[in-house]
């Protein structure tokens, strides 16, 4: 039964468009899965079902759309949100720290961001509403989402390898992964902090 629906995932001219949709939704609404799509792609490609470098490619260009999405979303609110966030001297202090934490770790902040749910969104529409310059966002953005696709293109990639034969292992072993690597990072995140 698996088998037959990674047929019918894996023989639809659709199904790079449908990676590169879900990664960009991803960037605006953080409830939807695009790691999990991008390792699952990728698993896929590891056991020769999809092309890697298209799923790749598919998963960064989204990821990009999205993130510039939200981008000109917190850019299109600027005057309305600014102007009512700054008549409170806390929110002032708020948005005036974090203006600056933008402006001067833009690189730093945009690229880690990328690969925490939720956290990418809030980047991203704190960049625009800030103002931040669209060319340097787009170049750090455009370095972070490469290297989030990478990253879990890779781990896929990996689970797929392995399991050539039973893509369903592949899949799980690419999911374990990527779910020690994000606990790893967040628990170092975490000490960092601390």
């Amino acid at each position: 039964m698996f088998q037959s629906l990674v047929d019918v995932v894996t023989q639809s001219s659709w199904v790079y468009a449908l990676i590169l949709g879900i990664a960009a939704l991803d960037a605006v609404f953080p409830l939807v899965p695009s790691e999990a799509t991008v390792v699952a792609a990728a698993a896929l490609a590891g056991a020769g079902d999809l092309v890697f470098l298209l799923v790749l490619i598919a998963g960064a260009g989204g990821a990009a759309i999205g993130d510039n999405v939200a981008y000109l979303i917190g850019r299109a609110g600027q005057g309305r949100v600014v102007g009512r966030l700054l008549h409170s001297p806390r929110w002032r202090a708020r948005f005036d720290r974090g203006e600056r934490m933008l402006r001067e770790r833009s690189a730093t902040i945009i690229v880690a961001s990328r690969f925490i749910p939720g956290g990418r969104t809030a980047t991203m529409l704190s960049a625009g509403l800030v103002g931040l310059a669209w060319r340097r966002f787009a170049a750090y953005d455009l370095s972070a989402c490469l290297l989030w696709a990478a990253y879990a293109s890779v781990i896929g990639l990996v689970g797929g390898k392995a399991f050539a034969d039973e893509p369903l292992h592949g899949l799980l072993l690419a999911f374990g992964l990527a779910a020690a690597l994000a606990l790893l990072i967040e628990g170092a995140r975490r000490v960092l902090r601390a």
